[in-house]
């Protein structure tokens, strides 16, 4: 999204004065949701044919070991020419209140970008976002969308180093940290059905607890297929069996035969059979107790 002339736009050559340290802990590693990929994504499909990136801020929390994790995010109008960028900071300000209003826990952590070009215009916008973070670290994160040719999708975090003896804003280098992709358990049946509607042609539906179990089942069912499958192979010497995934799997299968064995697997079944029949249970009488208030309503 372009600024346009009226906007509340500041020009970032001309409103800092110097490079802005943050003696914070330097981040060590960024966790990435899928809301916030997502709605990078959604900014970069909306953008105007004139804008070759597009930039905005991230949201999460931070951990005293320096791991960030970027929950959410939000679009921020600039405009880039060849001789100034502008960021409308306002417009930053008022939605990271209304932001703050919703979710009191997550802060903002640094900014994102669409493209894998780092240049000087990278290196201010960094350091006002670095003002917005003090005393902490800002973190760029640079989505790859993967439309250009030669270059392939992915996601990048950097954090920002000043370069000479008396740094500049715009002399900074980016140094990248270990990114990784997370989603929750909550999150999952909304993440398959996305990947169900881009494999397939048809309308895509809503995933029932049913589907979701017989699904979690198979996939379970070819786990342990490959498992044994690797096993046989060791014990008839076709594979040097490795001591590492020995001793995983003698940890993982070990604590679930003994559950197996106590009972554990069929009192965990009941209960959440119990809790499903209460759930219903409870549904159906909140419908009744609705049908029979309409009932006895006096007509009007």
């Amino acid at each position: 999204m372009p600024l346009g002339p009226p906007s509340s736009a500041v020009f970032l050559q001309n409103s800092t004065a110097g490079f802005v340290s943050t003696p914070g802990r330097t981040p060590t590693s960024v966790t990435v949701h899928p809301v916030a990929l997502f709605s990078i994504l959604d900014h970069y499909l909306r953008r105007t044919d004139a804008q070759e990136r597009v930039i905005g801020t991230l949201l999460g929390t931070r951990s005293d070991t320096g791991e960030i994790d970027v929950r959410s995010s939000f679009a921020v109008l600039h405009s880039e020419t060849a001789e100034q960028v502008a960021v409308d900071m306002e417009y930053h300000h008022t939605m990271y209140e209304l932001h703050h209003k919703v979710n009191p826990k997550e802060v903002i952590v640094g900014w994102y970008s669409t493209g894998s070009n780092l240049n000087t215009y990278s290196a201010l916008i960094q350091n006002f976002y670095s003002q917005e973070t003090a005393p902490h670290q800002a973190i760029h994160i640079a989505v790859d969308t993967g439309v250009v040719e030669g270059e392939n999708a992915g996601v990048r975090a950097y954090v920002s180093s000043p370069v000479g003896v008396s740094p500049k804003p715009e002399n900074a280098v980016f140094v990248p940290i270990p990114c990784e992709l997370l989603f929750k358990e909550t999150e999952r049946s909304g993440l398959d059905l996305l990947a169900s509607a881009s494999s397939t042609l048809s309308v895509a539906h809503p995933s029932t607890d049913l589907d979701i179990l017989e699904r979690a089942l198979r996939s379970v069912s070819d786990m342990l297929d490959r498992v044994l499958t690797y096993v046989r192979s060791v014990l008839a010497g076709e594979v040097k069996g490795d001591p590492a995934i020995g001793r995983y799997l003698m940890d993982t299968l070990g604590s679930s035969a003994e559950d197996l064995e106590k009972g554990g697997f069929n009192a965990s079944l009941q209960d959440t059979l119990m809790v499903s029949y209460l759930a219903n249970l409870v549904r159906s009488q909140a419908e009744v107790s609705a049908r029979l208030a309409l009932t006895s309503a006096p007509p009007s």
